[in-house]
């Protein structure tokens, strides 16, 4: 049974707070078969978006299928190749005999097969019988226009972590060819199927989609907006009046301020605090659950400081200082950056760490707002 407080997996329906405007916008570029890239920080509400979307789009009484998979721990373009079948295919067939029919009737041609042996022992959907070549790959990118022709119903494929293809070999090939498919349905008027394309990296995905335009006018980009914080304070009071519990609004206001409005932060804050408290919530109360999720995410923090050079931390602190203009004489001396060439090299390695991202002004923003706070009361005790 859920609590009050979810935080361990995505949400939809009455957990859905905010965004009506963007799931109605995703909604709405789906049914007109557009293709959607989403770039946000980990655990800021990406799926939950989709997913209330796509309930939004069942509610509307539209008639299509989706598939939804992660590329995380995929290491070949063999393997998404699997991936992306097995996870069309599931979506509309059922046993094995279903999968054989559609891999010989929708993949002709192509060395992709469904093997008995290896489903029974592995539970593999999709097989080779040789080495992929470019036709192998374009007859399976097409597969979700070919499946929802049949089907008289729209496709909708959504990739999770999708900058991680840009780190296999041949992955920016693949990206290309994906485009290219995407490109050559639209100029036939195909909108029968789309590609909803997701990314925890932020940095990777604005150098895929924003800087190299790998998709340019293929895709359109959807941002998260920011949830307002009186709506979120009404969630949570909501949350702790169903369990008998009621907590002051403005201190409740001040630690979403201090997430700045992380939904998955405030949903585990707020549950450690629940676990925690019985009756009236008092400010004691609250700073002790802080300790609690310090103590969970610290360890994090603590390793990636690890990885970081002198010139990265010296960086990090002028970040935390509010400094935006990392080149100036004076700072680079206060920050011992060393040289306006240096400071440019570690703004691009904190962006490949996805540490810091920064704006169209090249101002520094932390992805990670606990991170943040934890710089600046510990690691650099501000």
């Amino acid at each position: 049974m859920d609590g009050a407080f979810i935080y361990d997996k995505y949400v939809s329906g009455k957990n859905f707070i905010g965004r009506k405007g963007d799931a109605m916008l995703v909604q709405n570029l789906l049914l007109q078969g557009e293709h959607i890239v989403m770039w946000e920080p980990p655990k800021t509400g990406k799926t939950s978006l989709i997913q209330q979307s796509l309930f939004n789009m069942r509610m509307s009484g539209n008639r299509f299928t989706a598939a939804q998979f992660s590329i995380i721990d995929i290491r070949s373009i063999e393997s998404f190749m699997e991936r992306l079948g097995s996870s069309l295919l599931r979506m509309v067939g059922a046993t094995a005999e279903e999968y054989a029919s559609m891999v010989e009737k929708y993949l002709p041609g192509t060395h992709f097969v469904f093997d008995m042996d290896r489903f029974s022992q592995s539970d593999k959907l999709i097989s080779f019988s040789w080495d992929l070549d470019d036709n192998d790959f374009e007859a399976m990118l097409n597969l979700p226009w070919e499946l929802a022709r049949d089907r008289g119903e729209r496709c909708v494929v959504i990739i999770d972590e999708f900058q991680n293809l840009d780190n296999l070999p041949g992955g920016e090939k693949l990206m290309r060819q994906i485009a290219r498919v995407m490109q050559s349905h639209i100029d036939s008027g195909s909108r029968e199927a789309s590609y909803v394309l997701c990314g925890s990296q932020v940095n990777a995905m604005n150098d895929i989609f924003s800087r190299r335009h790998i998709f340019v006018r293929l895709v359109e980009r959807v941002k998260l907006s920011e949830v307002d914080e009186k709506e979120v304070a009404e969630h949570i009071i909501k949350g702790f009046l169903s369990g008998g519990k009621v907590i002051d609004r403005d201190l409740l206001i001040g630690a979403c301020r201090l997430f700045k409005g992380h939904l998955w932060y405030i949903n585990h804050f707020s549950a450690i605090c629940d676990a925690k408290s019985k009756g009236y919530i008092m400010e004691p109360i609250l700073l002790e659950t802080l300790e609690c999720l310090m103590a969970l995410h610290e360890p994090r923090f603590r390793s990636a400081m690890y990885s970081l050079t002198l010139h990265q931390i010296s960086l990090l602190e002028a970040a935390v200082d509010g400094v935006q203009r990392f080149s100036a004489a004076d700072v680079i001396r206060k920050y011992d950056l060393h040289s306006s060439a240096n400071v440019s090299r570690v703004k691009e390695a904190l962006a490949k760490k996805e540490i810091l991202t920064f704006d169209a002004n090249d101002n520094p923003h932390f992805i990670d707002p606990l991170m943040e706070y934890w710089l600046k009361k510990y690691y650099f005790a501000k």
